[in-house]
């Protein structure tokens, strides 16, 4: 079975480094550190999710780290993100910062761990950082988050070390088609944050095709992304949402409505932009 037909929760994309990830992942960014983070990740692992996306900027690792030890669940079979912020770049630097959010998770090894941001004259070095904890084992996979084609290129070049994952801001609206493409072609998987363009899907196409395929716009959205062969983390911290999100397996989109959801791209983005940020 090809990876764009995806048929169970539990189906997962292999990465350049052999590592499974989970097609669909629980994202907290804005969830508040404490009760409201930990049920959410609770209510997501109970609803089958095994992937949890976090960072040391959203500021409730300790509450992710907490949710994962009680959830019943072994370590094993759990996907949990990190990702190293923008002050904390560098090489040394990464190294503590990493240190902080594996104590923070209380867990002994992290997933997937990325580079937030591309902080000019840093993330180079902070690169070279997250290679050493891979070889030491620390973390299973490491990739990046906000990179355009020429940070990929430029770190590619410096260490031979291809990212197993890019996670960048991607829905309808800002499709990143070329983006996918370059990742497609040096075999890094790429993530969608935002991927449900920020609840905004009253969309006249999403809900025709919501009301064909008796799904949601969300839904419909997020199987989109799927069949285009990218990792999706919607956040969510309302237990009836979380389930709903994961219910995306069981229906396919055909290549004439994939084609039309390509068609509501604007290259408009809700968040920064990696070349223009306020670092």
């Amino acid at each position: 079975m090809s990876e764009m037909k995806a048929k169970a929760l539990t189906e997962g994309t292999i990465l350049n480094n052999g590592v499974k990830m989970p097609w669909l992942g629980l994202g907290v960014y804005q969830v508040k550190e404490g009760p409201e983070v930990i049920n959410a990740v609770k209510d997501a692992i109970a609803a089958g999710y095994r992937s949890i996306d976090t960072a040391a900027f959203y500021r409730n690792e300790k509450g992710v780290g907490q949710a994962v030890r009680e959830s019943g669940i072994p370590r094993e079979e759990l996907f949990i993100t990190t990702k190293v912020w923008n002050n904390d770049q560098g090489y040394e630097e990464t190294l503590r910062a990493f240190e902080q959010s594996r104590k923070n998770l209380g867990l002994e090894y992290i997933d997937l761990y990325l580079v937030h941001w591309a902080v000019p004259d840093k993330y180079r070095e902070t690169w070279k950082a997250f290679i050493h904890l891979y070889q030491e084992g620390a973390v299973k996979a490491i990739g990046v988050s906000n990179h355009q084609i020429p940070h990929l290129r430029q770190i590619i070049d410096d260490t031979g070390v291809v990212p197993a994952v890019n996670q960048v801001e991607c829905h309808p609206l800002l499709s990143q088609k070329e983006l996918l493409a370059f990742c497609g072609l040096h075999g890094i998987r790429l993530q969608a944050w935002s991927p449900l363009i920020r609840g905004k899907l009253d969309d006249k196409v999403l809900l025709e095709l919501a009301a064909k395929y008796g799904k949601t716009p969300a839904q419909i959205v997020l199987r989109w992304d799927i069949q285009n062969q990218i990792v999706v983390i919607p956040k969510s911290v309302h237990k009836e949402r979380i389930i709903e999100n994961s219910q995306i397996f069981d229906f396919q989109l055909s290549a004439e409505d994939m084609q039309r959801i390509d068609g509501l791209n604007k290259n408009k983005r809700l968040g920064p932009d990696p070349d223009r940020v306020n670092f």
